[in-house]
């Protein structure tokens, strides 16, 4: 497989590495716009391009490989407010686009087991919910997209939370996700459930980069010669968990 690495940072580095490992060749990197100006026209060259860029150059990525009508596996987060219409267009172009938060397998696997807890504790009013998340300085975006994700899906098993809010929550409708960061932390996501006599929490803690890396490059795999917007659940759904309800 032929990969154009969109976004040169520490993660486009260990998809990189991996992706070599695996057999696979990487024939194009941008990473900045001078780099689509000298290096864009050897796009077509590619059969897939993998994006962890930034929240400000996600979007023309995208478009650039729909237009070169190059398959993306999308891992840049902080641009939700478009992500309907990126959809929209994907499809109505007949592209193909796989976004996810988070592509580690075992986030998603948690992400699974946040939705089990919040059914089960949706009718529990005497627990006040929250989300705590770390990562490293130079994550740009806050909350991760993996919070928010938790939270989306929080409030939608549990009729009392509506919205999700950053840091302190001022009514009892709203989700409160806490932001930390701190040197060299890949990213650490705790769900906590708190009662006056008991505390419950699930946690996910990456020990590096190995795993997003890993999950994006089984994405790109994966989506070779199809159409459509896909995530980490299709993945799944096709690749490990093939009796998921």
């Amino acid at each position: 497989m032929k990969i154009a690495l969109l976004g040169y940072g520490k993660m486009g580095q260990e998809i990189e590495k991996l992706a070599i490992k695996r057999g696979h060749k990487i024939v194009l990197i941008i990473n900045n716009l001078e780099d689509w100006e000298t290096q864009g026209q050897h796009l077509p060259e590619a059969d897939i391009a993998i994006d962890f860029s930034t929240p400000i150059s996600i979007l023309e990525n995208i478009y650039n490989c729909f237009d070169a009508n190059i398959p993306v596996v999308v891992g840049t987060t902080g641009w939700l407010d478009d992500l309907e219409k990126v959809r929209h267009d994907c499809l109505s172009r007949d592209q193909c686009l796989f976004y996810a938060p988070n592509f580690s397998i075992g986030v998603n696997l948690f992400f699974d087991l946040n939705r089990y807890l919040a059914n089960l504790m949706s009718k529990l009013a005497g627990y006040a919910i929250s989300i705590e998340e770390t990562h490293h300085i130079h994550k740009q975006d806050s909350p991760s997209g993996t919070a928010i994700a938790l939270a989306n899906d929080i409030i939608k098993y549990t009729e009392r939370k509506e919205k999700w809010v950053k840091e302190a929550v001022e009514n009892p409708d709203e989700l409160g996700i806490k932001s930390f960061r701190a040197n060299n932390v890949p990213g650490t996501h705790v769900v906590r459930y708190e009662s006056e006599e008991d505390s419950i929490e699930i946690i996910h803690t990456a020990k590096s980069r190995r795993g997003f890396a890993m999950g994006a490059i089984m994405a790109g795999e994966w989506i070779l010669g199809k159409k459509g917007f896909f995530d980490m659940t299709n993945l799944l759904d096709a690749q490990i968990l093939m009796n998921r309800e």
